[in-house]
């Protein structure tokens, strides 16, 4: 496996527009209580208390999805990584709006903490509408790559999922030759419909409608862990 070290630096801004006041409280007073340990290994005891299923979102956006997950299924502990603080401070309002407590969120890159993770500990893994990265030259900074993708397939559970969707042309074309390369996924869709349809436990994000109103096509990928 490639070392991590080697495939993770962070790109792009990190904030936004300034917060407001009740989402600079938020930040004070919630996220200390949610936040990923910054150091040590991490299980599913460390981070909720409990034995229970684990499953990871990279780059979760404003958490619309992350919440909605976590919502569905109160019995999984669920784990965000987003380096940007807006994105983090929308998914504290979910959070608390929805009063879950099966939630724990990382600001900052979410390699960090998936190499921290058990071998084979994760149930699920998400990423949403990553950053396309479409001049060619940057292709080493998209997230499907060798290099993490190795790393995300030593932290699935066989038969766990990793599910990937994207509007982005570029970003398609790219995942299925990378991920057609690989022996260690199954693409799970048997017929077009298979990834032109959102499934019905996966949440739809602002990001997702925003697209969809200007005209884009959105693919949804769900690859199995061989």
């Amino acid at each position: 496996m490639n070392d991590p070290a080697t495939i993770r630096r962070l790109y792009g801004r990190r904030q936004g527009h300034k917060l407001r006041i009740g989402q600079e409280a938020l930040v004070a007073d919630l996220l200390p209580r949610l936040a990923v340990p910054e150091s040590g290994p991490l299980d599913a005891t460390t981070l909720f208390g409990r034995d229970c299923p684990l499953e990871l979102e990279i780059g979760f956006g404003a958490g619309e999805h992350l919440a909605g997950q976590a919502a569905a299924r109160p019995d999984t502990g669920f784990i965000g990584c987003e380096p940007f603080l807006n994105g983090v401070v929308g998914a504290l309002g979910h959070v608390r709006d929805g009063d879950l407590d099966n939630v724990r969120l990382h600001m900052g890159d979410a390699l960090e903490v998936i190499e921290r993770l058990p071998d084979a500990s994760l149930s699920r893994m998400y990423l949403l509408h990553p950053d396309p990265w479409r001049k060619a030259r940057h292709a080493k900074r998209r997230m499907v790559n060798h290099g993490p993708l190795d790393l995300i397939a030593a932290k699935l559970a066989p038969g766990a999922e990793f599910r990937l969707g994207t509007d982005d042309p570029t970003y398609c074309r790219w995942a299925m030759m990378v991920m057609n390369a690989r022996r260690d996924f199954e693409w799970l869709a048997a017929t077009p419909h298979d990834f032109l349809m959102r499934p019905e436990d996966w949440p739809e994000t602002r990001y997702e409608r925003k697209a969809r109103r200007q005209g884009h096509e959105v693919w949804y990928f769900i690859f199995r862990r061989i």
